[in-house]
């Protein structure tokens, strides 16, 4: 399994954009070969930064959502919202099981 986790920097003020952006990118993502989770949320303590969170079942399947026509629209919605950082990482050889 691999997940991919970070944040996103970016200008409160264009959040509906993110939101409406991100909204039409999960779905499309989940639609995906491979493609188990995929979620956003902004901080309840800072109205400017995201947290990702998605999980993969390898990395082919993460290879072929990076060249996916749907990443690239929304790859452009990062000049419309401002983005002031972006620290997203990519963990392979998660294995997954309860807390306690």
């Amino acid at each position: 399994m691999i997940v991919i986790a970070g944040t996103l920097a970016f200008d409160s003020t264009k959040r509906s954009i993110l939101d409406d952006a991100f909204e039409t990118m999960r779905a499309a993502s989940l639609q995906e070969a491979g493609c188990y989770e995929y979620q956003c949320y902004v901080s309840r303590t800072d109205p400017g930064l995201a947290f990702f969170f998605e999980k993969w079942e390898d990395d082919a399947a993460v290879a072929a959502h990076m060249q996916a026509p749907h990443m690239a629209v929304f790859g452009k919605v990062f000049g419309e919202i401002g983005v002031k950082g972006v620290d997203i990482k990519k963990y392979s050889g998660a294995t997954e099981g309860p807390l306690q």
